[in-house]
């Protein structure tokens, strides 16, 4: 017990010193955690505020470890401790008003935040090694150290408090089925962060007690070298020859793969890179031969990737995926050929050059959104103007266009769409909808490309046997269109809310899509959608005819500031082609929500 009590008084002192340590992330992780457990709470979406200040707070937890680490590695630094957390607090404060005009959280907002926060990890992984002060690699293995344990804390704290609560809720008494999601936010965003804290050293004190502890805690224990050296090593060994042999097919058949060879290796390299670091301090001969080979035969492969890249970026265009892992390639080749020649001691270089990368790749204009974005408003221009539809600036309706070009221009338009650039796309209407407007302003259809040559049809249906959740809505209308409609066979519906008239309209524009909108009794369209592109989206999940989807699965959600819609689909079918069968039908439950008026 005596033990027991000395453990848990060790913890509590650790926890308390590493919030006095770092109180700015420490600050910015509370506010994780009780927003965590607010959107928890709300049981629907969370309003896009808080989820932008989700990916604030998250950033603004990074920043604050590495405006910690440069106090405590510049000692000029550390007299203006409180004036450097203010700043980081600034940077914060102007993230959030970098991302506050995005009308979403789409894929610019996430991918931007995770370079940010990857290039704060970088920089506070490095500082504690700036001009040799700490060795790089042991501050590297301290750090995977301490992650390791506060993961095993925080498993076994959460598994036992699981229990707890499951204990009491079926012995004592009902306990609201959100404590799980609470206690796991605070275990695992709350408690295991400031536990990895807790447990690292201060990397540049001169006290004789700061420089035992962090030397005792950079030793590599015996079950992580056998982890590392006779299990990791051999692992990618393993791997890099089944790539080696891979890469001979190639040359032999000269089939290039269609996109799956980049992902692999981007998962490779980086595996490689940590196993790399993390076996650079020790001294058998399996650490000391990956060393040695790991570099070097990094550069070919890679090589071969690239070139596969290249393929693909000819074929399809620059993408933000393909702007990435053509960065991450060349980085891999530029540390491949950096670590050849330099020491082990100076793999410092690694997160520096990380660091740099990401940062690059998010500098307009070379960043991945805008050359991503000019690459296909690239591409589809070329396709129009090849084809005559496109001459001079000028839309010539192509009402014959070959299946071809239907495909192409349907998916660059999808694209565009999806990330918001059709804006940017001068030659079109400044409100153009890919699946409303694509025929009437380029003479033809939308065309998609699905899962098989034989598969002509799709149907998927709702499990009725589960109830729907209809919390925050204000009504539930059920409506249906089929392919056999006449276009201008309008469905309209109209319904009140507090007294105030409202109008649902599905509007079957042609045998594929249907338009759904709501109305003001001014006639103000006050929100809108299409269903088609949905529905081709979750030929993915399911092809099964004969089991049904949960609610979630068939559920298309949109909003914006003056209303949401949730669509719940009854049934999807959907036939190929275009022959007089081809079309979709749709039943569906429609839930509306208007703000309140005053």
């Amino acid at each position: 017990m005596k033990r027991f009590s000395k453990a848990i008084l060790k913890l509590i002192q650790g926890l308390s010193k590493a919030v006095l340590r770092f109180p700015l992330t420490i600050f910015f992780l509370i506010c994780c955690t009780t927003l965590t457990c607010y959107m928890i709470s709300l049981h629907k979406s969370p309003d896009l505020i808080v989820q932008k200040l989700m990916f604030v707070f998250l950033l603004g937890s990074f920043i604050g470890v590495s405006a910690q680490f440069a106090c405590e590695r510049f000692p000029r630094l550390a007299r203006l401790r409180w004036a450097l957390y203010a700043l980081s607090a600034l940077l914060t404060l102007g993230y959030y008003f970098i991302i506050s005009p995005a009308p979403t959280i789409d894929y610019g907002v996430g991918a931007r935040t995770s370079v940010a926060v990857i290039s704060m990890f970088c920089a506070f992984i490095w500082l504690p090694s700036y001009q040799g002060k700490f060795d790089f690699n042991s501050v590297a293995l301290i750090h995977f150290k301490s992650a390791l344990t506060s993961i095993l804390y925080a498993g076994v704290l959460a598994a036992g408090l699981a229990s707890i609560i499951g204990a009491v809720d079926i012995l004592l008494f009902r306990i609201n089925s959100d404590a799980y999601g609470y206690m796991m936010a605070i275990v695992w965003i709350l408690f295991a962060t400031t536990y990895y804290l807790s447990l690292l050293p201060r990397f540049n004190s001169e006290t004789e007690f700061d420089q035992t502890y962090a030397q005792e805690a950079s030793q590599c224990p015996n079950f992580l070298e056998i982890l590392i050296s006779y299990i990791a090593v051999p692992l990618v060994a393993g791997y890099t020859l089944v790539l080696l042999a891979y890469f001979v097919k190639i040359g032999i058949t000269m089939n290039w793969p269609s996109g799956q060879l980049g992902p692999m290796i981007l998962a490779y390299s980086a595996a490689g890179l940590i196993i790399y670091i993390l076996a650079s301090g020790l001294e058998n001969r399996f650490a000391v031969l990956y060393q040695r080979i790991f570099p070097k035969v990094l550069i070919p492969i890679v090589v071969m990737q690239l070139i596969s890249v290249y393929i693909r970026l000819s074929a399809y265009g620059v993408t933000e995926s393909r702007y990435y892992i053509a960065l991450f390639g060349i980085f891999s080749i530029v540390i491949g050929i950096v670590l050849s020649f330099t020491p082990v001691k100076k793999n410092g270089l690694i997160a520096l050059l990380a660091a740099g990368f990401a940062i690059f790749s998010i500098l307009p204009p070379v960043d991945a959104f805008t050359v991503s974005r000019n690459s296909q408003i690239s591409r589809l221009e070329n396709y129009l103007q090849t084809e005559g539809v496109l001459v001079n600036g000028k839309i010539n309706p192509e009402t014959d266009a070959d299946m071809t070009l239907r495909l192409e221009t349907t998916s660059i338009l999808n694209y565009l769409e999806r990330r918001g650039y059709l804006k940017e796309v001068a030659w079109l209407p400044a409100d153009f909808e890919t699946s409303r407007d694509m025929e009437k302003t380029l003479g033809f259809e939308p065309a998609y490309k699905y899962l098989g040559d034989n598969q002509n049809n799709f149907f998927a249906h709702l499990d009725m046997q589960k109830p729907i959740n209809i919390e925050g809505y204000d009504v539930l209308l059920q409506a249906g269109t089929y392919r056999g409609m006449d276009p201008k066979e309008i469905m309209t519906y109209n319904f009140e809310v507090h007294g105030v008239s409202y109008k649902l309209i599905l509007d079957p524009v042609s045998t594929k899509e249907t338009r759904v909108s709501v109305q003001n009794a001014a006639g103000d369209k006050l929100i809108s959608t299409g269903l088609y592109d949905f529905a081709v989206s979750i030929t993915g999940i399911s092809n099964r005819p004969k089991e049904a989807l949960d609610a979630e699965d068939l559920t298309l959600d949109v909003e914006n500031k003056n209303c949401k819609m949730r669509i719940i689909f009854q049934n999807i079918g959907i036939t190929y082609g275009s022959g007089g069968d081809a079309g979709a039908d749709y039943n569906m439950f429609i839930l509306i929500s208007v703000p309140a008026q005053r």
